[in-house]
């Protein structure tokens, strides 16, 4: 297993077209993009994306019919993007949408995925970030 990490400023293109960047790239060709939270999107390299959905899928008993509604939603929301001979991948315009994505993009690695925020969706989210991180850092319990 590999960790993700880092953060990179780049543009969508006119054709929805958007490439990730080398040094968070696999060698994989296509990707499995989500809804992810706080309007940002997530990205699995094939191999972290089975083992989330079996985590998943153990954790959640079929009787919890709120955990299966939770399930449903965000394994629906899954998409296998493809990419081209440039490495570019088109967003699914339903991902787009969601994640409020004109055409700045931050694209950060989070460990076991890539996250995908729109510039100004991310600068909202992280503005205090500095100002925080003390507090923040204790709460990753380490």
């Amino acid at each position: 297993m590999f960790y993700l990490t880092g953060e990179y400023n780049h543009q969508m293109d006119t054709k929805n077209r958007i490439r990730i960047p080398n040094k968070l790239k696999g060698e994989e060709r296509g990707l499995y993009f989500s809804k992810g939270t706080n309007n940002c999107l997530f990205v699995y390299y094939e191999a972290e994306f089975k083992a989330l959905i079996q985590k998943l899928e153990e954790n959640i008993k079929m009787s919890d019919s709120d955990g299966q509604m939770a399930l449903r939603v965000f394994a629906k929301s899954f998409t296998w993007v493809e990419g081209d001979a440039q490495g570019r991948m088109i967003l699914p315009s339903k991902l787009k949408e969601y994640a409020k994505i004109d055409k700045d993009i931050v694209i950060c690695g989070a460990g076991s995925h890539v996250e995908i925020w729109a510039k100004e969706v991310h600068d909202k989210y992280f503005a205090e970030e500095d100002d925080n991180f003390d507090d923040l850092f204790k709460k990753l319990g380490i």
